[in-house]
């Protein structure tokens, strides 16, 4: 008991020393939260009824080469829902469903793929809302605190089908895209390009957004605004493209009825002055947040909408690969323009006959009227003297069997083969007689619409493979500026007297007895090559019977304008045609616009439906020397006379094997 009594002050000291050490920690504490961190703490207190909101910016605006808007913003509602802010998420779906007509599964879809984003972050429900309902939610704020509207800027392309593959179409970005180092400042929900221009220049074209600071009451409706950083427009692209010639193009392609591509280019500088692509789709409807019915639709569809068969189209090119051959054989000097070649309707190799498109043969022929007639046994022979590793040599360098460098997502390359391509892709040797179907552009070989547009325009300047490319200039907000083209792919530097051969011979094609009649335009001197190809050989077509699947030939056109100081030059590709002069008239009529808006003349109308023959070229131009008919072609007086549906090709015999059934 003493000692107990003893011990109890000591007992008392500590406990009082323990009180005092915890109410100096508490001071401590408190003097560090309520004066030490005060800003801290007041700032997180008001975050707590603060928002802050971004406001999108809106894309920079796309200009044709004369100023016309081809792509631009206009404003939009967006309905959006801020999880936080949401009691009964459930609920909420269910009553902005019933209001607005929206499928409530869509919108459970919506908010289950953003689920492990921050519940603060908006998510957006429901892409241009209409007027009726946005005013049904307005009107039901109370009930749908965690729905917010705000007013955004939407891409929208006011032609709508009209050079879709080209703009392309922006859409929101991907959980894919979002992992990609160059997506790393992005948010979800974030608008950028998914194809087309829209998809290669989206850092020009995206700006940067702004935001704008709310306060908000515990219900999440705004009261106050603290501040606003406005956001910054992207940059605007004046394109290449002009408007007017981008229109004829697909004008001719609906009047006609086909389907396929045309690319007219500038050969002077790869300027793309239009590229189309038919069938095409909306973008517009990707702009708003295409819905699954509609995306499904278009990946379905067979006529396949959503390819740019403009840079992603594989085709045999059909007579129109004679050109090659014929650049191959003179700038490697195995022939020269003079070489003559008998044909009697077809001539042997290695065994075995190839025939000619003409069953009696065109007798003796040299360069330029074998270019002109498409004498296939004329170009069987040159092809065989030139071996395929030369040809490939020059097809290459002319810009066919590789990508073109266009200034454009997803292109593919073509097809040219060669000894070591053979050897690489089947392990097995090329053998000479293969060579011959190459000849013609038939066999192996394949190509883009695009890269024969290049390989024209090449041939057409005689000298440079310039790379096609879609942006002229470009406005950062201090003024237009001047976008360098890229530099040329090759420098080719073919013969003068070479080049003088090779345009007399494409110049006879369109303004003599040629298959490429339906392109002539009176004065202006328009020089091109028809070619048919085919979709599968006259073997496979008997063996397929009866199908579904639509086995017509291909139609093809390659030109330039005018022969001597090429302005224009392309493409123009129409599937299942059936013949090649049968793209003619559509070339003929973007050349006829081009020429009449650079000279201030009229706009043209569309040239007549193909259909009805016209009378032959007279006699004594048929039988001119070449040399003396291209002079004559300079003094529109002396031309020879333009007939609006020149005369169709002549029945053809069918060659042995793989090979043209047709050959124009």
């Amino acid at each position: 008991m003493i000692e107990d009594r003893r011990s109890l002050p000591r007992r008392l000291t500590f406990l009082q020393s323990a009180v005092m050490a915890v109410f100096a920690a508490l001071a401590v504490c408190f003097w560090m939260l309520q004066v030490a961190q005060h800003q801290k703490y007041r700032e997180m207190a008001e975050n707590n009824h603060q928002r802050t909101l971004a406001l999108r910016a809106p894309r920079g605006t796309l200009f044709d080469r004369h100023g016309t808007v081809l792509v631009r913003n206009r404003n939009a509602f967006n309905v959006s829902l801020v999880r936080e802010q949401a009691r009964d998420l459930d609920a909420t779906l269910a009553r902005l469903a019933r209001i607005t007509g929206v499928d409530e599964a869509r919108l459970r879809e919506t908010v289950d793929r953003h689920r492990d984003e921050p519940r603060y972050r908006p998510i957006v429900l429901i892409h241009d809302a209409s007027d009726a309902q946005v005013a049904a939610i307005l009107a039901r704020r109370l009930e749908l605190a965690a729905i917010m509207v705000e007013q955004v800027p939407t891409r929208e392309y006011p032609a709508g089908e009209l050079a879709a593959h080209l703009f392309g179409y922006v859409g929101e970005v991907t959980e894919a895209q979002l992992n990609r180092p160059e997506h790393a400042s992005l948010t979800s929900g974030a608008i950028i390009g998914q194809s087309g221009v829209e998809l290669t220049y989206n850092d020009r074209l995206m700006g940067q957004d702004g935001a704008r600071r709310v306060v908000v009451n515990s219900t999440g409706r705004e009261i106050e605004t603290l501040g606003e950083r406005q956001p910054l427009e992207g940059q605007r692209l004046q394109l290449t493209i002009d408007w007017d010639l981008q229109q004829a193009a697909e004008r001719a392609f609906r009047h006609y009825g086909y389907n396929g591509s045309a690319i007219f280019l500038d050969p002077r500088n790869g300027e793309v002055l239009a590229m189309t692509s038919v069938p095409a789709f909306d973008p517009n409807k990707f702009a708003t947040g295409i819905d699954r019915a509609t995306w499904t639709a278009l990946n379905t569809d067979r006529l396949r909408p959503l390819q740019n068969r403009a840079l992603q189209g594989r085709y045999s090119p059909g007579s129109t690969f004679k050109i090659v051959v014929a650049v191959a054989a003179l700038e490697e000097g195995v022939a020269t323009p003079d070489f003559k070649v008998h044909c009697a309707g077809g001539a042997n190799f290695y065994g075995r006959f190839f025939k000619c498109h003409k069953a009696g043969g065109h007798g003796t022929v040299d360069m330029r009227t074998a270019i002109e007639k498409s004498c296939n046994t004329y170009f069987y022979t040159l092809g065989n003297m030139v071996g395929i590793d030369r040809l490939h040599k020059w097809a290459t360098a002319l810009g066919l069997g590789v990508k073109t460098g266009i200034d454009l997502p997803h292109e593919i390359e073509g097809i040219m083969p060669s000894t070591e391509w053979k050897r690489r892709r089947y392990n097995e040797k090329w053998y000479a007689g293969e060579t011959i179907s190459v000849a013609i552009g038939q066999g192996q070989v394949s190509v883009t619409p695009l890269s024969l547009a290049v390989m024209m325009a090449t041939v057409a300047n005689g000298s440079t493979r310039h790379v096609p490319h879609l942006v002229k200039a470009v406005d950062r907000g201090e003024g237009w500026k001047v976008v360098p083209p890229p530099p040329p792919a090759a420098e080719i530097r073919m013969a003068p007297s070479h080049v003088q051969a090779l345009h007399e011979g494409l110049w006879m094609v369109v303004n003599a007895a040629g298959t490429g009649g339906r392109a002539r335009i009176e004065g202006r001197n328009v020089a091109g090559k028809t070619g048919t190809a085919q979709v599968i050989s006259n073997i496979g077509r008997q063996r397929a019977g009866k199908t579904d699947r639509d086995l017509r030939d291909h139609g093809w056109f390659v030109f330039f304008a005018p022969h001597d100081t090429p302005e224009i030059a392309g493409v123009v590709f129409t599937e299942h045609s059936e013949h090649g002069y049968l793209s003619a008239p559509i070339a003929k009529h973007v050349m006829e616009v081009y020429f009449a808006k650079r000279d201030g003349l009229p706009p043209p109308e569309l040239p007549p439906l193909p259909g009805v023959p016209a009378p032959r070229v007279p006699a004594a131009v048929q039988t001119e020397a070449p040399v003396a008919r291209l002079m004559r072609s300079t003094r529109p007086a002396e031309a020879p006379p333009a007939s609006p549906i020149p005369p169709a090709a002549p029945a053809e015999a069918t060659p042995a094997g793989p090979g043209p059934a047709r050959d124009e």
